[in-house]
């Protein structure tokens, strides 16, 4: 088995697109004619975002939405960086919701989490050693 992709769940795919690009520096890699999906260039895992029609059609039932939800999921995407500080700030100008500022943790590992306005969290963190 190998991980492939993350496909996040979203009322507008080209304005999740946007503001991956805008709030995290990510590139698009394209954005289906459709407008239903759509995927980031993110490394060897893509992050992709799909419509919530379409997601319903291809899953055949519902599912909470993350932007329906007055708290965050129980899922983050991660996201390594040098600089979290410059990172959460950034992402909170592109209009990301903060939701815990940059700390150090015990291990050494500074992280931090917004919420992006399609309701994904989003850790913004430095890479492991």
């Amino acid at each position: 088995m190998k991980f492939s992709y993350t496909i996040v769940y979203v009322a507008d795919v080209a304005a999740s697109l946007d503001f991956f690009e805008r709030a995290f520096g990510l590139k698009r890699r394209f954005l289906h004619e459709s407008g239903a999906y759509g995927e980031l260039e993110t490394g060897a895992t893509a992050l992709a975002f799909c419509q919530h029609e379409t997601a319903r059609d291809s899953l055949g039932c519902d599912y909470l939405a993350a932007d329906a939800s007055p708290r965050p999921l129980g899922i983050e995407i991660g996201l390594a960086t040098a600089d979290v500080q410059a990172a959460f700030e950034r992402a909170v100008s592109a209009g990301a919701e903060a939701v815990a500022a940059p700390l150090t943790k015990p291990w050494g590992q500074t992280v931090a989490y917004v919420r992006c306005p399609d309701g994904s969290l989003v850790e913004l963190c430095t890479p492991m050693a």
